[in-house]
């Protein structure tokens, strides 16, 4: 290994990796993944699908999972800063519904396991942030779930600078809370 670091986070299967970073005059060089290095650090998944998005200042995505489908993906900023979050949703978990953030920004390089069995969401807190992911399962239409950013059951502290507006899609407007969630699951 030594390729990467790996910190574990106080919820069971969240994972923060920092990847060596080789610079010098021209610039650098790190590799974001490899599967021998990751199989080790105990994250044995096949990636099948890279997705990337760009969005401006106050863009909050989330808090989605797919429900049938779902995804472990392994998430990164190569361009701004996100405050990047996930929600377990893992029926049995003794962390149901607790939430954990990191900061990942070009600067810090850090990447975001998230497992299947969470919602996932992030603000961007820089003016403009691009913001890569592998998924273990394509994105299927009509599969996608998602829970209210602002559910106080949940709690999520999110760090929105006093004047910034928030900016969501139609439909992360409307997601219900968690409570919402484990009456239409039946737990």
């Amino acid at each position: 290994m030594g390729k990467i670091t790996v910190e574990t986070c106080e919820i069971e299967g969240l994972k923060i990796i920092t990847p060596s970073v080789f610079g010098d005059a021209r610039g650098y060089f790190m590799e974001t993944y490899n599967y021998n290095d990751f199989k080790e650090a105990g994250i044995d998944v096949e990636f099948v699908q890279d997705n990337q998005s760009a969005s401006k200042k106050g863009v909050l995505r989330g808090l989605h999972f797919q429900c049938e489908y779902p995804q472990d993906k392994l998430v990164r900023v190569i361009k701004g800063e996100v405050f990047d979050v996930a929600v377990d949703l893992r029926e049995g978990s003794e962390t149901f519904g607790k939430w954990q953030g990191v900061l990942l920004s070009e600067e810090n390089k850090k990447q975001f396991f998230i497992p299947k069995g969470f919602a996932h969401g992030f603000l961007v807190l820089s003016d403009y942030a691009e913001f890569c992911y592998k998924c273990s399962d394509f994105y299927h239409p009509g599969d996608e779930g998602g829970l209210d950013y602002k559910d106080p059951e949940i709690g999520v502290e999110w760090p929105i600078p006093e004047g910034m507006e928030l900016i969501l899609s139609e439909k992360d407007t409307k997601w219900g809370g968690i409570a919402e969630y484990v009456a239409r699951k039946g737990m």
